[in-house]
């Protein structure tokens, strides 16, 4: 007599298929909620923040200098689209484009992500330095946004901050392994740091939005002592000076974007536009 197949179970315990699983699932926030105008393009700033540093650190996989390094990147990138995806959701709700759509159809000047977030990935280096100040700015500002008054951006930063706290950690600890690393590594770190920093200022930048959305939005020149606080610590410990002061011109929140905006987008839409509708 043959026994019951010890497999069988287990294996119709286990099945599932894409197609059963509900991705709106993953979104943050009040279903049925409707952003005011100003509200949906707050939102947009910091979902196209978190859209593009995802698309940039995609790019890593596979590249980085070690395996645990591609999935941590990787891992930092799928954080970021998830915040991407509520705050484009939510977004979109004033005048009924989804998150697809204004991930995929809209052109360059329509974004509205600052240059930090744009700035290309360079050498290992240069994605660390630009990973700690991003990170650093997202954690004060997410921190501060879960007392925003809109309920929705509140919730988005709840989750956020958790995940963007392993981000700083993760950007800290590569910025003291590479300035206290090699003779090699300490250059690149202090190379990195030095070609990012003159985009930073733009994110503390107080916009007219900032005036209409007193009680929801999170002023950004608020965040710049705490910023600041930190990155004198992590460089303290790291024994770097704080690359001189130098400021780009900025204009993100407004449309006006780096060079390498267009590159990046067209390489993330092209498939959504070459075949609109397609699903599989």
């Amino acid at each position: 007599m043959t026994g019951p197949s010890r497999t069988s179970h287990a294996t119709r315990a286990v099945h599932i298929s894409v197609d059963e699983l509900e991705l709106s699932a993953e979104l943050v926030g009040e279903a049925g909620r409707v952003a005011s105008p100003d509200v949906a393009e707050y939102a947009l700033w910091l979902g196209d923040d978190a859209l593009v540093l995802a698309q940039q650190l995609g790019a890593w996989i596979a590249h980085a200098p070690e395996l645990e390094e591609d999935v941590a990147l990787a891992n930092i990138a799928l954080d970021l689209l998830g915040h991407a995806r509520s705050l484009l959701r939510y977004a979109g709700t004033a005048d009924g484009r989804t998150e697809d759509d204004l991930a995929y159809l809209r052109d360059e000047p329509d974004f509205r992500s600052a240059w930090l977030f744009e700035q290309p990935n360079g050498d290992f280096a240069h994605t660390i330095a630009r990973q700690l100040a991003a990170s650093a700015f997202q954690f004060e500002l997410y921190t501060r946004l879960v007392s925003s008054a809109d309920p929705v951006l509140a919730a988005v930063a709840g989750k956020a901050v958790k995940e963007v706290a392993y981000h700083r950690d993760h950007a800290i600890q590569w910025t003291l392994r590479l300035a206290g690393g090699t003779d090699e590594s300490r250059r690149r770190m202090i190379q990195g740091a030095d070609d990012v920093w003159p985009y930073v200022d733009e994110l503390f930048r107080d916009e007219p939005l900032m005036d209409r959305l007193e009680g929801v939005a999170v002023r950004p020149s608020t965040l710049r002592e705490p910023f600041d606080e930190l990155i004198d610590a992590v460089f303290a410990e790291a024994e770097l000076a704080r690359p001189e002061r130098f400021d780009a011109s900025g204009g993100g929140r407004r449309g006006h974007h780096f060079s390498g905006l267009g590159f990046l987008l067209a390489e993330m839409q092209v498939l959504a536009r070459q075949h609109p509708g397609a699903t599989w």
